[in-house]
């Protein structure tokens, strides 16, 4: 069997280069935010986006613990839903039918003409058996799309986001829940000796840096 894990950014291009490309702005999405994927990342609508503020909102009520939430965009979330605002437009216009999802299907014609499915939202089950796929094809064969969720709040942790801001980015109500994705890995316990031994966390710096003697041992 396979346990939780955390997918890394090359895990997780690996992933990239096996999905459909339209279902591609949905891991990264998930990669950065830690949001569920099924529930809050497919469901997502362009009513809840705001481009010029930089923020996307979780209704109250829609989200597992039933809180509203806030996640202000990074520069690479800002870019990739204004290509897919843009796509949208496009749809829009060639097909006279409104998108109301953020992430949705766009799939061309052989003739290049906008598809049958282009502006219809995506699925679960059609994510989940796209990235079934890839992640045989990627050598990820144990990888889930919840596996985001613990990639995202160790990114977070990792890059000194206070834990409790982090919890609210993801929607963990519970500090038991929010420890049991923050996993530490062996990697995590060699990165802190290195940080340590770069820091003066060792005795022979410590004796160094004061230049004095135990009084007890002269």
């Amino acid at each position: 069997m396979y346990g939780p894990v955390s997918l890394s950014g090359r895990s997780t291009c690996r992933l990239l280069r096996h999905l459909p490309t339209s279902m591609q702005p949905v891991v990264t999405f998930a990669f950065v935010t830690g949001w569920r994927i099924n529930s809050e990342v497919l469901s997502l609508q362009w009513r809840q986006v705001d481009l010029k503020a930089g923020e996307v909102r979780l209704d109250p009520g829609t989200t597992k613990n039933l809180e509203g939430r806030v996640f202000y965009l990074t520069s690479e979330l800002k870019e990739l839903l204004k290509a897919q605002r843009k796509a949208a437009d496009r749809i829009q216009r060639r097909k006279g039918m409104i998108v109301q999802h953020v992430f949705f299907h766009d799939v061309p014609t052989k003739n290049g003409d906008v598809g049958f499915w282009s502006g219809h939202a995506i699925a679960p089950s059609g994510f989940y058996h796209a990235w079934c796929r890839a992640r045989i094809a990627a050598g990820c064969p144990g990888s889930i799309p919840h596996d985001f969720r613990r990639t995202a709040i160790r990114n977070m942790v990792r890059a000194g986001i206070p834990e409790r801001v982090a919890m609210k980015l993801s929607g963990h109500k519970t500090r038991s829940v929010f420890d049991r994705y923050n996993v530490v890995s062996d990697g995590d316990l060699r990165e802190a000796a290195r940080r340590l031994g770069h820091t003066g966390g060792h005795t022979s710096s410590a004796v160094a840096a004061t230049g004095q003697k135990n009084p007890q041992n002269p």
